[in-house]
This record gives C-alpha cells, structure tokens and sequence, in this order.
C-alpha cells in the first residue's frame, strides 16, 4: 500500500518546489510540540502538583509536632480561698510555651488508603498528559499536511491562472481577427479576474495554517519553513482485532477507578475508632508553684459518636463516585472503539478517492486539450474550456485533499491504537 501511494503522490506533483536550508520534518514538528506546546506546558504542571499530594497524604504516616508559647496579662490573677483570705495560685502575667507530639497509631486505613489513593491520582494525571500530548500530536499531524495540501492547492490555483491567462490570449487574437465576439473576451477576462481572486484566497488560508501549526509546535507566528513534501504516516500494523490497552487514557481511567476504590476504604474507615499517642510539655511561668513545666504521656482511643450524618454521606458519596467512574470507563471504551473504526472507515475511503481522483486528472487533462482545440478550430466555445479549466483544477484539489486526508485518517487510525 505504502509503494502505491507513494506513486500516486508522484503521479499527483505539479510543482517542485526549491529546496530551502531550513526544513522542518514531521517528526521534527512532533519533537517541538512536546517541548514548546503551549497546553502541554500548563498540563505538566498538574504532575508536580499531584506529586505535592503524595506528599501531603505520606504526611499522615509521621508525628505532628505542634509548637506554642505567648504571653498573657490578666487584670486579676486566679485566686482560692483559704482561712478566710484569698491567696493567689499564680501570677497576673506569665509567658507560656508548650510543644506536643501527637501520632496516630491505628485508623483502620484511613491514612494508607488517603496516601494510596494520592499516588493513583498522580498516575492518571501522567496518564491523562500523555493523552492531551497524543491530541496534540493529531493536531500537529493534521495541521502539518493541511499546509502541504494548501500548498499544492495553491499550485493549482497558480496553474489555472496562467491557463486562463493563456486563453485570454488566444480569445483576444480570436475576437482581433473578427472570429469571436467580444463576449468570449469579457467572459475569459472575469474568469481570469476569479482564478486570481481564487489565489489570493488559498493563499491566505496558506499563511493561516502556518500560523496555527506555529501555535501547536511552539514557534513565532512568523516562522517559515520548507516541509518535508513526502511526509508520509506508516499504516497501523493489521490484526485480527483491535486491542486498545496502549491508549494512555484507559490507563489513566484505571487509576482513576483504582483511587475511586480507595476512596471508598477512606470514607469506611470514619466509622472505626483511632487510636493515638501524644506527648508533650507545657510550661507557664507561676512563681505560687514548684512545677512551672509539665510533661505527659498519653495513649488514647478517639471515636465518633454522631457527626450529623457527615461520615455516612461521604460513605455514599463515594460508592456514587465509583460507580460514576466505572460508567465512564465504559463510556471511554465505546467511544475509541467509535473513534478507531470512524477513522479506518475514512482511510479506506480516502484510498479510493485518491484512486479515483487520478484517473479523473487525466481525463480532465484530456478534455482542456480537447476544448482547447475545439475552441481554436471554432467548433467549440469558450465556456467549454472555461469549464474544461475549472473542472481540472478542482480535479487537482480533490486530489490533494485525498493524499491527505488519508494521511490524517491513519494518524487517527494510529493514535485510536495508542502507537501515534
């Protein structure tokens, strides 16, 4: 297949273009958009992100150390009774300082299944950068043979300008020797005055193009190259099925329902006790007492009795969310079976329209000549070869958008697969 369309594109060169010292191949367009891609840039920073999470939720597993101290003034020191006077038990004004270390022991996988579920977060967030980079990367494709296609259409339009010009010519000798009239001149001159417009047009959408796949790649609005004219997409190697587990967005939906799991062990876990540990020291200046520092030890057992439904409603909410993710697992699974069997269909259609744009390029050849000719001998006129023209021109187009657009279907076809 590969050898047929290289020879179809052979067959379809109307122009070779001059080659320039910097030219920009498509692997070279794909390299600069994972390095300068705007979006990519501001994707990559959720990774960073969602590492800081791992290390939130490995926070858990070590002490808190809790650090306090002040300095407090009261307008009447604490006092008691005693004989019948009031004695103070400390003074008006004192500083404080304490330090306490608190450590959770047990908590029934509150902890492991929080920082367990940080770090399935953070492999679907890689996953889902390596997804919008593979988006990228068709667009890149996309925009890159867009341009090659424009440039050829470009040609095209060129072409049939100098061919207008060239019947203008002849319909003037005609019309100067009295065997037309002047409406065969002012027909060839409107149409050549539309074939230049046509040019103008294509090539605007020319530099519009550049400017978008200047956008994706990450360069200056005005960067100009000269692109590879025979890029070409190798074709997904045939198998018996489809098999879609290289895609990376059903890896990351897999970590998304491995932490939809854990979030539900979380949200269980709220409705066992905690067991803790805590040690600490308190001081506070008081010249009424010996001991001004205090330090304890405790191990303890904390439980809740009645939160206002807030644990059971968590405990729902992530069953809900897991169940939701599951449904969209699902979802994600039939819509790149729809996406790879969308873009196959494409690409065997494009393959016959390149086909039969070919054969149609040299019967369009074929009738200019003949129109020209007949045009010429004054047995034909000059709508005829206008026509012929036209016809051929848009013949060429057809062609060019063909060669490229089933180009673009296997770089879908291939990123459907996982492998672009």
């Amino acid at each position: 297949m590969k050898q047929m369309i290289w020879s179809l594109i052979l067959l379809s060169c109307t122009a070779w273009y001059p080659a320039y010292a910097d030219t920009l191949t498509l692997q070279q367009c794909l390299s600069k958009a994972a390095t300068g891609n705007y979006a990519l840039r501001v994707a990559a920073h959720d990774e960073k992100i969602a590492a800081e999470q791992i290390n939130i939720a490995r926070g858990g597993f070590l002490p808190r150390v809790d650090l306090q101290g002040g300095y407090t003034a009261q307008l009447e020191p604490q006092s008691i009774e005693l004989a019948g006077r009031s004695v103070a038990t400390q003074d008006a004004a004192y500083p404080f300082f304490g330090i306490s270390i608190y450590q959770t022991i047990i908590d029934f996988g509150r902890t492991s299944s929080r920082y367990e579920r940080a770090e399935a977060a953070r492999g679907a967030i890689s996953f889902n950068y390596a997804s919008q980079e593979k988006n990228v990367f068709l667009q890149v494709v996309s925009a890159y043979f867009a341009i090659l296609q424009e440039e050829k259409v470009v040609t095209a339009a060129e072409e049939e300008v100098d061919q207008m010009a060239d019947h203008l010519r002849v319909a003037k000798n005609l019309y100067e020797q009295g065997v037309v009239t002047r409406n065969d001149l002012l027909q060839a001159e409107v149409r050549l005055s539309n074939s230049r417009q046509r040019v103008l047009e294509e090539a605007n959408r020319l530099k519009n193009r550049w400017l978008y796949l200047n956008y994706l790649i990450g360069q200056p609005a005005d960067y100009n190259a000269d692109l590879e004219e025979f890029a070409m997409i190798e074709p997904p190697i045939p198998a018996k099925e489809a098999r879609f587990e290289a895609r990376p967005e059903i890896k990351a939906m897999k970590k998304v329902l491995e932490a939809s799991e854990l979030d539900v062990k979380e949200s269980k876990s709220w409705f066992y006790p905690e067991m803790f540990a805590r040690m600490g020291m308190d001081y506070a200046k008081n010249s009424h007492v010996k001991e001004q520092a205090i330090m304890a030890a405790t191990i303890g057992l904390k439980f809740n009795v009645f939160d206002g439904g807030a644990s059971t409603s968590r405990y729902r909410e992530a069953m809900e969310n897991r169940s939701k993710n599951e449904a969209a697992f699902n979802q994600l699974q039939a819509e790149i079976r729809l996406e790879y069997m969308t873009a196959d269909n494409d690409a065997v259609v494009a393959l016959e329209r390149i086909k039969a744009a070919v054969n149609a390029i040299r019967q369009g050849e074929e009738n200019l000549r003949i129109n020209r000719d007949r045009y010429q001998a004054q047995v034909g006129t000059a709508t005829d070869v206008i026509d012929a023209q036209t016809l051929l021109t848009q013949t060429k187009t057809d062609l060019y958008r063909a060669l490229f657009d089933y180009q673009v279907a296997l770089a879908r076809v291939k990123k459907s697969l996982g492998e672009l």
